[in-house]
């Protein structure tokens, strides 16, 4: 089992008010002392812009980039997303970055707002009409096409929020496309979505897993409306693997049995207060731990075949890049020509 981190079980995030942004040198630390070799990238602004620093960034805590979160409007017949698609697999190319995580965002200020009602209180969640069901489907095979000619995984992200959120809305996807898919247990069960149940039904699409687990109760109220999903995060809807709601051991042992050798990336979304510095990294810990037992004790906290060495250690900067990756105070100075959230 290929696992790796993410900056989000950081609470590194870009959405505004997303609760304190730990500096990336203790988050790649932290990575690189629980054993992890692999990481997502982050949102934008979090690693080094050029492609070359980046990689040398993240080498130098042993880590590599094997995904990264790009969220693009898809619905919209008069929005070309290809140009700001094929930037971010560029960027991917040069950085060695393999899967392109794409989500069919809905408004670029969060995730709220699809099922917030209007000023009226009725029902004003953002959803494609069929004209914006069929730019959709175009745009994703456009995106296929794309991504093979950078010799790049591109595999979508149903995501709270997003155009493609619940069960309905990814099997139109499925029907409708060949795009694969990235599963995200989390944002699928928040969907109401069986995230075991999506592993039968479409194994053969599965290019990118995102391993997350859920408070059932906190999601059920942010699908009804009654609880924003910023708020729900903050409240704990996303918990240590084997502590929630998902079927965790169900995905595995059918990913297992279907023969799926990509990495799971374990994620777990917070936002983070003033003393929370510690929470990271304790619950990371859980999770893997859990993912070993899982495992029968053999589960390798990451794939083998990513550098390994010594990291900047407490000063942050890209020691491996001779130098000339930036350095800031903060996740806000420089990142990757990709991604936004998760």
């Amino acid at each position: 089992m290929r696992t790796a981190g993410a900056p989000i079980s950081w609470g590194v995030c870009e959405v505004p008010g997303w609760g304190r942004q730990l500096d990336r040198s203790q988050v790649l630390a932290e990575m690189r002392d629980l054993g992890l070799t692999a990481t997502e990238l982050g949102p934008y602004g979090f690693l080094p812009l050029s492609p070359t620093r980046c990689r040398a960034m993240l080498e130098g805590y042993g880590l590599r980039a094997v995904g990264g979160f790009v969220p693009v409007i898809l619905h919209e017949p008069r929005y070309d997303p290809l140009p700001e698609v094929r930037a971010a697999l560029r960027s991917f190319r040069d950085g060695d970055v393999g899967v392109l995580v794409l989500a069919a965002t809905a408004d670029e200020e969060g995730y709220d707002k699809r099922h917030a009602p209007d000023a009226q209180g009725r029902d004003a969640r953002h959803v494609p009409d069929a004209q914006g069901w069929k730019t959709l489907l175009a745009n994703l095979k456009r995106i296929t096409k794309a991504a093979e000619e950078f010799g790049r995984t591109v595999a979508l992200h149903p995501h709270v929020g997003t155009v493609v959120e619940n069960a309905e809305e990814v099997e139109r996807v499925l029907d409708g496309s060949a795009m694969p898919l990235c599963l995200d247990t989390g944002h699928l069960l928040v969907g109401g979505a069986d995230p075991a149940g999506m592993v039968v039904r479409a194994a053969g699409r599965i290019a990118h897993v995102h391993l997350k687990d859920v408070d059932a109760g906190l999601a059920a109220r942010v699908r009804a409306g009654e609880t924003p999903y910023a708020r729900a995060v903050r409240e704990g809807l996303y918990r240590p693997l084997g502590r929630g709601d998902v079927d965790v051991a169900g995905v595995v042992t059918g990913l297992a049995a279907a023969g799926y050798d990509g990495w799971y990336v374990l994620e777990q979304d917070v936002m983070l207060g003033r003393e929370d510095d510690d929470v990271p990294r304790r619950n990371m810990a859980e999770s893997l731990a859990y993912l070993r037992e899982l495992d029968g004790g053999s589960a390798a906290a990451s794939g083998g075949d990513a550098p390994r060495g010594d990291g900047p250690g407490d000063g942050g900067s890209a020691a491996a890049s001779g130098g000339d990756a930036p350095r800031g105070d903060g996740p806000r100075d420089g990142g990757p020509a990709a991604g936004g959230r998760r």
